[in-house]
């Protein structure tokens, strides 16, 4: 249809060509002032320090711009070449990555995962039943991610990818492997390894050799590349005013890359097909596929999630509106942003890249304009207008619903659901983007909420679990909206427990845990709660952070939630070593809070790493709090500082400040190397 359309645009030409010219300039310009007006609000309204984003068609970038800054200390604006992270954008990379060696015949992605990484192994015998296909489209079973140590402040540590296959050696699945598909980063860092494992060069390598250099891409890059770091876009965090050293995301597979839009939108043809060169037009189609629907899913197709290879969608809202085919993939560090939309049939791929935001503000964007650029070019007759909504009317509810009361969960916490007077009440969904409210019946098995935008039912599956299932539409003002579909929440079964291990899970309610094992440079150390594990102990249901008590140190997963909201899941594995209690997860350790000693109350002293190079944790008691601190630290060492609310008032490898004052009930952390000594003044 579009080659059509450009065939005609060709001949008009031949006749008038002057005026054509000037009505697709103008066009183009009206495209290109509401993208503008549209990323100024993003800058002004959501966060955004700076976006940058480009359009191409038909192998030409028709639209590139960026608003906001690369650099607010000096005001210089984004430009086409200021480089961002591009986040999960980076499993595009893995997934074309693995697809290139399945074009030249060294990979099959329905063999088992062990016939390319031979020392995989997990302790759960299905693990043998893994396969590349199944990392792509988050149906491994894996339970989600290993952040520990991933994301570090100008740090490039590879100890997350040299230590991930040691930690699944412990672990189990949370499910058979092809039973459902669940987002899964760890997939895509078994697919990094792979990749080196069967080319024999470093990920980094592959990517430069056989993506980045033969599609000339010279600012498509890892934190293992060398390259001019001042062209990263600048980073901010909401309570500090100073600019944040180098993010690197070092899993490279799942999170790594940096590029620029007008980069992602040239490796976007690679991924629809038109570089037969690289990637073959069949391994490109074969993305495409609708994987998520060899397992359980949510009924509705209409969605911002439909898992294909590596893409999060491969029938995009609001594009299959219209009967058009849109691909997506979107991606989120803790502080880089990005979306790629693709629409094969028409050859047109838009990338947008943010400082600060979120991928979902970045979608929208790049939906709404590229809405508009379909319109202009005649491949829709016009936008359809957002829907709307009204008051829910309530109505009398079948008592049978009655019997889905009870208790739920999802990853990381419980809740009882009480059914009564035709309503229930839920908590905030979709990370907030839905309120906490409540929903009345309003017919047809669905509960709505006050504005109209939300559907809310039970749905029993084939694997005779109940789910929460969630029909939302997503209004965001000045971006407009997007449709999430999900599961949200999983019935849980009461879970008897005997007499000791009830009474020891019980006296840990409330309880603390803090991290051990994460590197100074982390960039979590500004987000503690990352850090902090609380624990939330139902003894009486017999589930602790959402996991199900098995005896008094041990709880495991039971979430088996597919989309999103089964991601990440984790078990808890607990130990006392002198007096002290330590808790695992995720093969990191933390040590609970009533171990952690009050620092010094004199004027100087000293602390050590231990030969672990395990972080040393104190609390600020009304001894030391209010005084002024200042440390001497080595090299490669760090130290933060918290208030009792767990926000963190100072972090040393993210701000200048010379001294801190203590706040009465915090906590101070200090890490570094082996051996590292801190000399401490309190004044």
């Amino acid at each position: 249809m579009k080659k059509l359309i450009s065939m005609l645009c060709a001949a008009v030409l031949v006749v008038i060509p002057l005026t054509d010219v000037r009505a697709e300039a103008n066009r183009m310009g009206t495209i290109e002032n509401q993208a503008e007006r549209l990323a100024t609000q993003m800058v002004k309204n959501y966060g955004v320090t700076g976006l940058q984003y480009a359009i191409m068609d038909e192998g030409k970038i028709i639209l590139s711009d960026g608003v906001g800054f690369h650099d607010k200390a000096s005001q210089k604006p984004v430009d086409k070449d200021t480089m961002f992270g591009i986040g999960s954008v980076s499993k595009m990379v893995v997934t074309a990555a693995t697809m290139m060696l399945v074009d030249s015949g060294k990979v099959d992605l329905d063999q088992p995962l062990t016939s390319y990484i031979k020392d995989f192994e997990m302790a759960d015998d299905r693990y043998t039943q893994i396969t590349p296909r199944m990392l792509m489209n988050h149906s491994s079973g894996l339970y989600g991610t290993h952040y520990g140590n991933s994301m570090l402040f100008g740090d490039n540590d590879t100890r997350n990818h040299d230590e991930l296959l040691l930690k699944l050696k412990s672990e189990k699945l949370k499910s058979k492997p092809g039973a459902y598909s669940v987002y899964c980063n760890d997939g895509f860092q078994l697919l990094e390894i792979l990749v080196e494992r069967v080319s024999g060069l470093s990920y980094s390598e592959y990517i430069a050799k056989f993506i980045s250099d033969p599609l000339q891409l010279e600012a498509t890059k890892t934190p293992l590349d060398s390259f001019d770091r001042k062209q990263l876009s600048e980073t901010y965090w909401p309570t500090m005013e100073t600019k944040l050293p180098v993010e690197n995301a070092n899993i490279l597979g799942t999170g790594g890359i940096y590029s620029t839009a007008e980069e992602l939108s040239r490796f976007a043809e690679v991924l629809i097909g038109n570089r037969p060169d690289i990637l073959s037009e069949s391994s490109a189609l074969s993305m495409q596929n609708h994987e998520y629907r060899q397992g359980i899913w949510v009924s509705e197709e209409r969605n911002t999630f439909n898992y294909g290879l590596g893409w999060d969608a491969v029938a995009l809202a609001p594009f299959s509106d219209y009967g058009i085919t849109a691909l997506t993939k979107g991606g989120d560090t803790m502080l880089y942003h990005a979306s790629l939309i693709t629409i094969p049939e028409h050859d047109i791929s838009m990338a947008v890249l943010s400082s600060g935001g979120s991928s979902i503000y970045n979608q929208m964007f790049a939906s709404k304009v590229l809405l508009e650029v379909l319109e202009d070019q005649g491949i829709i007759e016009e936008i359809q207008p957002d829907q709307t909504f009204s008051t829910p009317v309530k109505v009398k509810m079948p008592t049978e619903l009655t019997a889905y009361s009870g208790l739920y969960g999802t990853v990381g916490t419980t809740l009882d659901i009480d059914i009564k007077n035709s309503e229930i009440k839920l908590p905030a969904l979709q990370g907030g983007l839905i309120p906490e409210q409540t929903y009345v019946y309003t017919g047809e098995g669905q509960f709505t909420s006050p504005d109209g935008s939300v559907k809310v039912s039970f749905e029993k599956e084939r694997n005779d679990k109940v789910y929460v299932k969630v029909l939302a539409n997503i209004t965001l003002p000045g971006l407009g909206q997007t449709v999430m579909n999900t599961y949200d929440f999983q019935k849980l079964e009461h879970n008897v427990l005997d007499t000791v291990t009830k009474e020891k899970w019980a006296a840990r309610n409330g309880s603390k845990y803090y991290a051990l094992d994460e590197k100074i440079t982390s960039i979590f150390y500004l987000l503690p709660s990352m850090l902090i594990k609380n624990l939330s102990v139902d003894a009486e249901n017999g589930y602790a952070n959402g996991t199900r008590v098995v005896d008094p140190d041990h709880a495991e997963n039971v979430a088996e939630i597919p989309v999103m909201n089964g991601r990440d899941a984790f078990d808890l594995q607990l130990y006392s070593k002198n007096g002290a209690e330590f808790l695992i997860q995720d093969g990191q350790e933390y040590i609970a809070e009533d171990a952690i000693t009050p620092i010094f109350a004199g004027k100087t002293g000293v602390t050590t790493i231990p030969s672990n190079g395990q972080a040393r944790w104190y609390a600020i008691d009304s001894r030391s709090a209010n005084k002024s601190l200042t440390v001497d630290s080595p090299g490669n060492g760090g130290y933060a500082v918290y208030n009792e609310k767990g926000e963190v008032v100072h972090f040393s490898v993210a701000t200048n400040q010379q001294s801190t004052q203590l706040p009465k009930g915090g906590f101070i952390v200090f890490g570094g190397e082996a051996g590292d000594v801190f000399k401490i003044h309190l004044k």
